[in-house]
């Protein structure tokens, strides 16, 4: 038996009593599988002082399967001197995390069992078999015997993106729905967590195991709907692949009825000349999933309805981004309450999710408001009426090329400071201030344009296929260009672009469930490409609006349910919460038209607008009078104005609310690594806080004091002197090789900073010390062994912090 200092550790109970428990059980034999350190999430990815870092992931100790894909249970062990008790707090949290039924608590030799189905928290004497734990979930469930296949049907992994967690619940929860008979379904998942991939499972699963609505021996007929041709084309051809010849889109007169998973758009199905989709029987299709099904597909007054109205029989599935908000309402009670939600703020913690960084850049027009002259006129000699213009009034009542040509400059001097090749998305008021935006934009990086012609690049339903291919290179992650694309609707979905370092806001958006789209464009991590996060750059203060709000990304409201029986008595319902007011602000005052790639509908810049729907101002003066960056806090749950010193400052104190409290760990070189640790999850660099403050020479220690608390500073070469007049006694008590190694050692905290007694082996390979010996020779002849100069090394450093 292997223990560290005579103590047997987690992994030694894990080791010798844990695991041959679980295998006593069951768990262990095909196909029922046990995992060991399941790490389930990637570690929040933190952002300040300009750095980035991973935050710890979570990681299970045991993962109980009884099926590959199929967890049951989770096991949160502890070593055999701790009670099992202390594991039960983290075995319900992973539990409840993971979607799991059961969960265990163990010291190795007590176990406690933590069962959701009956809501009962026991010890027990052994694990629970793999197949005592189904039935008991089964039973819970009410899920038919049948069920059983299409539930534990493995997923398809050829495409080498294994479900991650909260994936493998959506799944789950779809499937499990749909075998209890329910026909309506929601799932929301924040914008580029793979709703997707969620989609290709959930029918892959039904069509591998003949999952039908009729319980025939047959595979079922799957359709999949969206609004938009990108949102279908893209997963026909990548994600669902491995369906091969079974695939058929159905578009023109093309209404094939012998493959198995269809793929359409609304526009398609029902075109004002024909109802293609009425040329199928109501009852042909088993399932049918609805793609952003906020975006009207569930409004009773959609054409788009009577799609799915007339295929009724089918059981749907929809899956939107967008929790409820008045604007989605439609969605939320046509198919009912989420049986599984994963939000933006979720994703983020995850590590799953690019976090943000906003910039709000005010200029002056934006500042103070714009009011014409007397007598001004616009481009085309009209008399600007005599108004104050605010924000929500630029390029939808008065379009200010000024204000624009500001905008442009600030971006590319951003772009400039940072990266010029970083993948950006503009989103302008409309296709017009979206041309003009990319004029602004080539005429300021003409020295970039010379070389790439495509470096800023249009892409609106004016484009048509010209845009489309624009796009197409925007998303190659292996195309330089485009950089920059301007835009104004078309965009805000379904643009799977993984590189987006720059979502920039030059437009009021006032729907909550259009902005969080907006900035879903820049939500998804790709870090080889050096994507950890992403910049809002926010002209309008929409951003900062949204972030304030204490709303936001919040769980989602539920719809209230009301079900009468004929006398009008009410006989079930749904809890239901207080809505807030409707957040669609001036989208509603000045209506856009939805984007589609077509034909061209503009009119060229330099011509007057058919109709003269704003006034075009060329002169005058704008500049960008502000410019604040916010900063996610540590809890990632709210924007903050950041200076980093502050930062680190008031992360610091929500750790250890007094000087004290942190000089106790801190003088404990073990200890000390847990304080190191912590403050490494929250981005907290000395590098930095050192350059920052302009304090090279201060102990980290006295620096984190001074800006938490306000202490005074020391220089590292003051606490080294002071520690070596304290230990006066250590040093006498060696020879005089050993004294002259612990003054190098101190010499090298001078000039370092903090010693950690387990990197000591790799400093005393180098120079000087190298002279002395190999690292075990110096412990041995000149301090008596390893101990020995442990202790002296802790003494040491504990009189630096005395």
């Amino acid at each position: 038996m292997t223990m560290r200092d005579g103590v047997m550790t987690e992994a030694d109970t894990c080791r010798e009593f844990v695991t041959p428990k679980l295998v006593e059980a069951g768990w262990g034999t095909a196909p029922c599988t046990i995992g060991e350190q399941r790490s389930f999430t990637n570690g929040r990815i933190i952002v300040a002082g300009g750095k980035v870092r991973r935050g710890q992931q979570k990681r299970a100790d045991y993962l109980l399967y009884y099926r590959r894909d199929y967890p049951l249970a989770v096991v949160e062990a502890k070593e055999i001197g701790v009670p099992a008790e202390t594991g039960v707090q983290q075995a319900r949290e992973y539990a409840e995390i993971l979607g799991l039924q059961f969960a265990y608590a163990t010291n190795g030799h007590r176990i406690i069992e933590i069962d959701y189905t009956t809501g009962t928290e026991r010890e027990v004497d052994r694990y629970a078999t793999p197949d005592e734990l189904f039935a008991r979930l089964t039973s819970a469930a009410r899920l038919p015997p049948e069920g059983a296949k299409h539930l534990l049907e493995p997923f398809n992994l050829t495409s080498g993106k294994v479900p991650r967690y909260y994936q493998q619940i959506a799944i789950q929860r779809v499937i499990e729905a749909i075998l209890l008979g329910q026909k309506r379904i929601l799932a929301t998942l924040a914008t580029g967590t793979g709703k997707t991939n969620v989609a290709f499972q959930v029918c892959w699963k039904l069509w591998n195991s003949k999952w039908n609505r009729t319980g025939e021996y047959r595979r079922p007929k799957i359709l999949f709907l969206a609004d938009r041709n990108i949102l279908v084309d893209d997963p026909m051809a990548k994600m669902f692949a491995p369906f091969g010849d079974a695939r058929h889109k159905i578009s023109g007169g093309d209404t094939s009825q012998s493959r198995d998973m269809y793929f359409g758009i609304y526009q398609a199905l029902a075109t004002a000349n024909a109802d293609v989709f009425r040329q199928y029987r109501p009852d042909f299709f088993d399932l049918i999933i609805i793609d952003e099904c906020h975006r009207g597909s569930s409004r009773d007054e959609s054409a788009w309805r009577a799609v799915l109205d007339y295929f009724s029989p089918a059981v749907q599935f929809g899956m939107t981004a967008t929790p409820l908000r008045e604007e989605s309402r439609d969605s939320y009670e046509y198919f009912g309450n989420p049986v599984y939600t994963y939000s933006l703020r979720q994703g983020i913690e995850d590590g799953f999710l690019a976090p943000y960084r906003v910039h709000r850049v005010i200029t002056t027009v934006d500042a103070a408001g714009w009011r014409p002259s007397k007598d001004e006129l616009d481009r085309f000699g009209r008399e600007v009426p005599d108004d104050e213009y605010q924000t929500k009034d630029f390029e939808r009542v008065v379009a200010l090329r000024a204000r624009t040509r500001a905008m442009a400059r600030h971006l590319t001097d951003l772009l400039k400071g940072t990266d010029r090749f970083a993948k950006t998305l503009v989103f302008c008021v409309d296709q017009e201030h979206a041309a003009e935006m990319r004029q602004e934009l080539i005429n300021l990086n003409s020295d970039l344009v010379q070389q790439y012609p495509n470096y800023v690049c249009r892409v609106t339903a004016d484009e048509g296929d010209i845009g489309l291919a624009h796009l197409a290179d925007f998303q190659d992650v292996d195309k330089t260009t485009p950089v920059i694309l301007t835009t104004s609707q078309l965009l805000t979905t379904g643009v799977d672009a993984e590189m987006v370092k720059n979502v920039v806001l030059a437009r009021v958006v006032g729907s909550r469930s259009e902005f969080k789209q907006i900035i879903g464009r820049g939500t998804r991590l790709k870090v080889d490409y050096g994507k950890e996060y992403f910049n809002i750059i926010d002209f309008t203060g929409t951003a900062t609006q949204h972030f304030a709000d204490p709303d936001f990304d919040g769980d989602p409201a539920r719809i209230e349910v009301v079900t009468v029986d004929e006398a009008g008595e009410q006989i079930g319902a749904t809890a239901t919460e207080p809505q807030a007011q409707t957040d669609v602000q001036e989208e509603t005052k000045y209506p856009e038209q939805e984007e589609q790639i077509g034909p061209g509908v503009g009119h060229l810049i330099g011509e007057p607008p058919p109709e003269p729907r704003k006034f075009y101002i060329d002169g005058g003066e704008v500049e960008v009078i502000g410019h604040l960056v916010y900063d996610l806090d540590t809890d990632g749950k709210k924007l903050q104005v950041v200076k980093y010193t502050d930062y680190s400052g008031r992360a610091l104190r929500t750790l250890y609310p007094t000087r004290e409290a942190l000089q106790s760990k801190w003088a404990d070189p073990d200890t000390r690594a847990e304080v190191l640790r912590e403050l490494t999850e929250r981005g907290i660099s000395f590098e930095e806080l050192a350059s920052s403050s302009d304090q090279p020479d201060a102990d980290p220690f006295d620096l984190l004091c001074h800006l938490a608390w306000n202490a005074p500073l020391r220089t590292r070469r003051q606490r080294a002197e002071a520690a070596k007049r304290q230990t006066q006694d250590l040093f006498a008590q060696y020879s005089d090789t050993a004294r002259e190694i612990l003054t190098l050692l101190l010499d090298r905290y001078i000039e370092r900073g903090i010693i950690q007694f387990n990197a000591l082996s790799e400093l005393m390979k180098v120079q000087p010390f190298d002279r002395y010996g190999s690292p075990f020779e110096i412990a041995t002849r000149h301090f008596g062994g390893v101990p020995a100069m442990r202790e002296a090394v802790t003494r040491l450093q504990t009189a630096l912090y005395q």
